[in-house]
């Protein structure tokens, strides 16, 4: 429960993997209330999901039994003093549990029902297992990512989970609480990790459309076809990455490369792409990573180097910014975005199954706490 401009909302967050604790945990960033709800089991056999699963901060959280009458109203008794619920199991699992949108809503008209899958809550694969992977294939978005004449390169789990599916999941959550304001109803949202992915690339299918863009990876201007939004490697086998589309910035990164001079191809001749790719790589092994970025850093050429996740920690604008703090013992990626009235805050601190069931039940007015303990309808750890 922090600071934030989502401050005074709660939500109830059905514990599980992935995209989902992603998208609570930035409304938990934002301010909001979120009650992690665990299987009571986990608790139960030892399990932990603390330490540094830092999706889990800024969340308290409790252990449920679901499958018991008891645990299910514990969860329904939880819909009924919050706005909003978010879920990531298969399509009907929540209602063959007993906590499906119609049950909750039947308690609380006003709740956001999120809704987190990878295939969505219809279709001809709904109710199959996946992974990001499986559903930036199935979109395009992963055909279009590597070099020519080359495979398809995994861009780890960001632009699925992450960005296709967390991310719209919060759009989605927020955009209906922000309409059941006015009306007084809530509703379901249906993010799907696939819909959101290709979504993502609108701006892509419109070059595609207007014959900017050929439908295969290495050759257009943003997936390293162009030598001018590329990657090349130093003296010391590091890089840096360069990103010179605008004429003027391409001018500045030509003359701080020492190349103004020389005779070279014009820069969208991609006849000429070979030869300038070929001499900008000649250049960039003459010297390390760090000294082009003394030379390169900072300007207008659209450069820069590409560091390690424990470099980005130390860079300069990373720790102006205070863009990674150590919170909790860790360096962790701060709250985004900042809010000049309502400062988003977080302490860092992830949450253990069922860590708080006690508190958190006697918090929000469970009068019958002690006794649901001892039935077994929850647990603490």
């Amino acid at each position: 429960m922090g600071n934030g401009p989502l401050s005074g909302v709660r939500v109830i967050e059905l514990a599980g993997i992935g995209p989902g604790p992603f998208a609570a945990m930035l409304l938990a960033d934002l301010g909001a209330d979120v009650i992690r709800v665990d299987r009571a089991s986990a608790v139960r056999d030892g399990a932990s999901a603390g330490g540094t699963d830092f999706t889990n901060r800024g969340k308290r959280s409790i252990a449920v039994d679901l499958k018991s009458d008891r645990g299910r109203d514990v969860v329904l008794r939880l819909v009924e003093r919050s706005d909003v619920l978010i879920e990531g199991f298969r399509p009907g699992v929540t209602e063959r549990l007993g906590v499906g949108p119609d049950d909750c809503l039947a308690r609380n008209p006003r709740l956001v029902y999120g809704r987190m899958t990878g295939w969505g809550q219809e279709g001809p694969l709904s109710a199959t297992a996946g992974h990001d992977v499986a559903y930036i294939a199935v979109t395009g978005a992963l055909h279009a990512i590597g070099r020519a004449d080359g495979p398809p390169q995994v861009p780890i789990n960001l632009l699925g989970d992450f960005a296709g599916g967390s991310m719209y999941l919060v759009v989605g959550v927020l955009s209906a609480l922000l309409e059941s304001r006015t009306s007084g109803r809530g509703q379901v949202v249906d993010a799907a990790i696939v819909d959101g992915a290709a979504h993502l690339s609108t701006f892509v299918h419109g070059f595609l459309a207007g014959g900017l863009w050929e439908d295969r990876r290495g050759v257009n201007i943003l997936d390293t076809g162009a030598p001018w939004y590329d990657v090349y490697e130093t003296s010391d086998g590091r890089h840096m990455a360069v990103g010179a589309i605008e004429p003027q910035f391409y001018a500045e990164f030509l003359r701080l490369l020492g190349l103004d001079g020389e005779d070279l191809p014009a820069q969208h001749d991609r006849a000429g792409w070979p030869v300038l790719r070929d001499r900008f790589a000649a250049v960039f092994r003459t010297r390390t990573r760090d000294e082009w970025t003394e030379v390169f850093v900072p300007s207008d050429a659209c450069v820069a180097p590409v560091l390690s996740m424990t470099e980005a920690a130390e860079h300069p604008y990373n720790t102006s910014r205070d863009v990674f703090p150590a919170l909790a013992g860790h360096r962790q990626p701060a709250p985004a975005p900042r809010f000049s009235r309502t400062p988003a805050e977080t302490d860092g601190v992830p949450v253990l199954p069922g860590g708080q069931t006690r508190a958190v039940l006697a918090d929000l007015g469970f009068d019958d706490a002690e006794t649901l303990l001892k039935e077994g309808a929850v647990a603490q750890a």
